[in-house]
């Protein structure tokens, strides 16, 4: 009865959204963690150009973030989410038929594209039919539910970057094809009419109402620092790990499968922790912790101090990411809400500048000078989270006045 009852606590949309998430992102840790490698080994590319190309799928995913999400206030998540998984399909498809750089680049580019109309998309529909009160709980659910699938696909990909690497693409495009059709079904099963009837604001005003949000702006600015820091596991630390350690490959994965399981089992009681502070104040602590792992990934010489590193990477992700999803969350309207998302979008932006930045002092240093200074600028990030809990603060103070 309390499982059914658990169970009955969220809309069966967002079950349908978790379980698509665990098949979706399960395939796509098969592949995109290794695909630096599969560059580099098939087509024997310097590693700024691999970072490059690495890179090109959240440079596009800061600029469509923004735009998926207003449309999606406009004309429906549905539509959005749709598009979004049947592009994905193909593209990845695409990647197992490509032999030149200029096509890899170009698919990454629309991978990017889509998985910025569908995230988030898909995290403003959870919050659209799911009460205020349990919103935490659904966001941290969807994060367990990334690694949950994120614990399994590196440790198949490892296998398959050996043995058959374009199968992993095929699998990848055959998983999203799937999840396409399986949401095209429930979507017609269950009525979301009530969230997707109402009107956002035009491009133009959803513009102007972000740009004086003081709060996102500082939050979008810190956490553009954090990506430029976590976006270097899954590009620039295989190459490292596989150049410096014997059995980098397999470490690697397997240090992959222990962030996932590790988020799994402390997600919860960390957030339940983190319940008590405010969102920025946890922003504050992960960089902290991110960071400092990043600094231990410097001195990695073998199994034990890879886990130690991917330990503290794994709980400053913890702190951060639901943290991030939840503060935009109260920080928009209903109406806006897919705006918003959309725009946190933008923290993408480190996710193109790390591997390009970490690609280059790969190449003209050594792996340890990479993680020194990229752990510098992920630090960073703290100076833009206390402006932003600054400004909360006054807000607080603000309303209590009135």
């Amino acid at each position: 009865m309390k499982i059914k009852n658990y169970f009955q606590q969220f809309h069966n949309i967002v079950w349908v959204l978790l379980a698509g998430t665990i098949l979706a992102r399960g395939t796509a840790f098969m592949t995109l963690p290794f695909l630096s490698i599969y560059l580099s080994r098939n087509l024997d590319l310097h590693p700024f150009l691999i970072g490059l190309t690495v890179g090109i799928s959240p440079l596009m995913a800061t600029f469509g973030g923004f735009v998926g999400g207003q449309l999606s206030d406009r004309y429906g998540r549905k539509p959005v989410m749709l598009s979004s998984l049947l592009v994905l399909s193909f593209v990845y498809y695409g990647f197992s038929l490509a032999n030149s750089p200029g096509w890899f680049i170009l698919l990454n580019a629309l991978s990017g594209l889509c998985n910025s109309f569908f995230e988030p998309t898909s995290q403003a529909l959870m919050s659209d039919v799911t009460e205020k009160e349990k919103r935490m709980r659904v966001f941290s659910l969807r994060y367990t539910a990334i690694n949950i699938g994120a614990s399994v696909g590196p440790l198949i990909g490892a296998f398959l970057a050996n043995s058959s690497p374009k199968l992993t693409f095929i699998i990848t495009g055959t998983a999203y094809f799937s999840y396409l059709i399986f949401l095209l079904v429930l979507f017609n099963k269950f009525s979301i009419q009530r969230n997707e009837s109402k009107k956002g604001a035009s491009f133009i005003e959803a513009v102007r109402i972000v740009r004086k949000d003081k709060i996102l702006r500082y939050l979008i600015l810190g956490v553009i620092l954090i990506n430029v820091g976590y976006a270097q596991i899954e590009s620039n630390l295989p190459q490292y790990l596989e150049g410096s350690l014997e059995n980098g490959v397999m470490i690697y994965s397997v240090l992959l499968s222990i962030n996932a399981v590790l988020v799994v089992f402390m997600q919860m009681p960390i957030s339940h922790f983190a319940e008590r502070y405010r969102p920025m104040q946890i922003l504050i602590a992960g960089s902290f912790i991110l960071s400092f792992g990043l600094i231990c990934f410097s001195f990695v010489n073998g199994w034990i101090t890879a886990i130690i590193a991917i330990t503290f990477i794994t709980v400053g992700e913890i702190l951060i990411f639901p943290s991030n999803s939840i503060l935009i969350d109260q920080l928009a309207e209903d109406h806006l809400r897919g705006t918003y998302f959309g725009a946190g979008q933008f923290r993408k932006i480190g996710h193109f500048f790390g591997p390009v930045l970490g690609g280059y002092f790969l190449s003209h240093y050594n792996g340890q000078m990479m993680f020194w200074i990229i752990s510098l600028i992920a630090l960073g990030s703290i100076f833009f989270f206390m402006l932003g809990n600054r400004v909360s603060v006054k807000i607080v103070v603000a309303d209590a006045k009135k």
